[in-house]
């Protein structure tokens, strides 16, 4: 029987490549993605789920935050939707996941790289054909890099055209692309023999025991009615908001209907990270748009407020 779990939903993905028990298989995907000079040998997960932190309510973050023994630090998330300004996000996180790393009186020599890998299941860059894309600080005028501390990884899915011949012969990345697109489809026993590596061997039974745990299976499965939900008001949020721009371009003229729609994405898109930063239960796209934006202003600067008094 297939093992009917998607690891592309983000409670999957992270007991997969987010847990203390499995760092086998974080290091084998982290090398398989950065391609590193000296392979990663070992790494400690620093936000793993506990037990207690099952709950719906709690499980907002979902994340994977890593460490090797280099000092790295690395963040690595699952998105089956396109967040606003998902770019700017990717790059506040992985700039927090750098300046976390000094205590106060700690020399900047100690900072280590903070490297983001963003896993899609949407196109964020149509107008090329690459699936994985790496970005770095460099120069406009030269070939240089500036420094390689802050580094960002994506991976678009839809872009793999997964097949099933010959997987044995796929790059270290390839496989792993496969199976984050055809595990759902396969039974353990099918993936042990296409992807014969240990790790892939390990992943699956993750999957496995998370189909077998009714505990597991429960909040799976509520995650994933979470995201089809949060697709489906991302798009009647899109929607809407092309309906309300063209009222308001007849109405008001269609250049002050833009920028107010501007405006009101740029506040959500702050008040959705503070919420998550916060710890807070992250509102919808679509509740949020629907708030004036003098609403809107008062609840980013009341989160702003808490942020600074933590």
């Amino acid at each position: 029987m297939p093992l009917g779990i998607d690891p592309k939903v983000d409670f999957a993905f992270k007991l997969v490549f987010g847990s203390p028990d499995h760092t086998r298989v974080t290091i084998h995907f982290l090398n398989a993605v950065l391609n590193l000079p000296q392979p990663i040998t070992d790494v400690e997960i620093l936000n793993p789920i506990q037990g207690q932190d099952r709950s719906e309510d709690k499980l907002v973050v979902l994340d994977v935050l890593a460490a090797d023994s280099a000092g790295r630090r690395f963040n690595v998330e699952m998105q089956t939707t396109l967040p606003v300004d998902l770019p700017k996000r990717l790059t506040y996180y992985n700039c927090l996941n750098y300046i976390r790393q000094l205590r106060a009186g700690e020399a900047y020599y100690e900072l280590r790289p903070a490297i983001s890998i963003c896993v899609l299941d949407r196109v964020l860059f149509s107008d090329v054909p690459e699936v994985h894309l790496s970005f770095r600080l460099r120069c406009d005028q030269r070939d240089l890099i500036f420094h390689d501390d802050l580094v960002f990884h994506t991976l678009e899915l839809p872009k793999y055209q997964a097949s099933s011949h010959n997987v044995e012969t796929l790059a270290p990345l390839e496989k792993w692309l496969y199976f984050l697109k055809r595990a759902e489809y396969l039974e353990a026993a099918e993936i042990a023999a296409q992807l014969v590596d240990a790790e892939f061997r390990e992943a699956a039974g993750v999957l496995e025991m998370i189909s077998q745990s009714p505990e597991d299976r429960q909040f799976y499965e509520a995650r994933m009615k979470f995201l089809h939900d949060e697709e489906a008001r991302l798009i009647a949020a899109r929607t809407e908001g092309r309906e309300e721009g063209r009222e308001e371009g007849r109405e008001e003229g269609r250049e002050e209907g833009r920028e107010e729609g501007a405006t009101k994405g740029r506040v959500v898109g702050k008040i959705q990270m503070l919420q998550e930063i916060l710890g807070d239960a992250v509102a919808s796209e679509s509740v949020l748009l629907a708030m004036e934006l003098k609403e809107l202003s008062q609840e980013l600067s009341e989160l702003q407020l808490r942020l600074r008094d933590r």
